[in-house]
């Protein structure tokens, strides 16, 4: 049984710090891209980071690019996303995903909800003062 785990979500200050753990199991992570998406209230889930299977190619989308980055540690089965710089407009629901497919390479599938299978029970972050 394929399950996510979110962890280490909370409030932080404007500027401040956090960083998330995924926590994998029930299947080898070491074969999946693995990407973050957030939901604000109100708002659509949105895809804004992934790090792909292979030598662990990174992408983000312009909203968090220069201030968060993805990680992984196959040996832990793990994905981290290092939040720095941290705005109140981070402030939502933060969600690892993973897709069905096996991709090679570096690819990672696009930051679509439905491009993504499997799905962690998410982790609140609020950013405020």
């Amino acid at each position: 049984q394929v399950q996510l785990v979110e962890s280490g979500g909370g409030l932080v200050q404007p500027g401040g710090s956090l960083r998330l753990a995924c926590a994998a199991s029930g299947f080898t992570l070491d074969y999946y891209a693995i990407a973050w998406f957030r939901q604000a209230p109100g708002k659509e889930r949105e895809g804004f980071s992934c790090i792909s299977r292979s030598e662990g190619t990174t992408y983000y989308a312009d909203s968090v690019k220069g201030r968060f980055t993805i990680s992984r540690d196959n040996a832990k089965k793990t994905v981290y996303l290092q939040m720095n710089s941290l705005k109140p407009e981070d402030t939502a629901v933060y969600y690892c995903a993973a897709p069905r497919k096996i991709y090679t390479g570096n690819y990672c599938p696009p930051f679509e909800a439905s491009r993504y299978d499997y799905w962690g029970q998410g982790t609140q972050v609020t950013v405020s003062s």
